[in-house]
């Protein structure tokens, strides 16, 4: 068996800040959008691609690809926004197997009042940290480490509904 790499004190140190730093952001955006506009981070993560989907409406599964998250995670998140009347499920009227979610008139309304305050957290917490020229290289780092990391779903394509 081939020995691991480890890795050196200063690739250890990086990966920690990167980690921190990652899990402070998404800690202070989330607190910030729950005190200003009542809807978590989740909540925000769903209303976003919906509400730039034509007609506010996305299949499941799509939905769940554009934010990265497992089937069981979306319907538990989208059943809560359900009971909340910020979206709502419907039949996939193309295939009996599929179903929609659609953004109500409410949840376009909670997204576009959390919209501008969230734009100014991450400017504040994060974009203006950076000039100009940091923030394209971060766009190139960030963009060159996404093209290494393999496709997560390997299941059969019916499986990834």
């Amino acid at each position: 068996m081939v020995e691991p790499r480890r890795l050196s004190e200063q690739e250890a140190a990086l990966w920690q800040s990167y980690r921190e730093t990652h899990r402070e952001l998404m800690r202070a955006l989330e607190a910030r959008m729950i005190a200003n506009s009542g809807l978590s981070g989740a909540d925000y993560a769903l209303l976003h691609p919906l509400s730039e989907a034509e007609d506010g409406v996305l299949r499941t599964r799509d939905l769940g690809r554009s934010v990265g998250w497992e089937r069981s995670r979306l319907s538990h998140q989208v059943s809560r926004m359900e009971k909340r009347g910020l979206v709502c499920r419907e039949e996939c009227t193309s295939d009996a197997r599929g179903s929609m979610v659609r953004l109500t008139p409410l949840g376009r309304k909670a997204i576009e009042a959390a919209a501008p305050d969230h734009v100014d957290a991450v400017r504040t917490y994060f974009l203006d940290r950076l000039s100009p020229a940091e923030q394209s290289q971060l766009a190139t780092l960030l963009s060159r480490v996404a093209t290494g990391i393999p496709a997560t779903c390997t299941t059969p394509e019916s499986d990834c509904d």
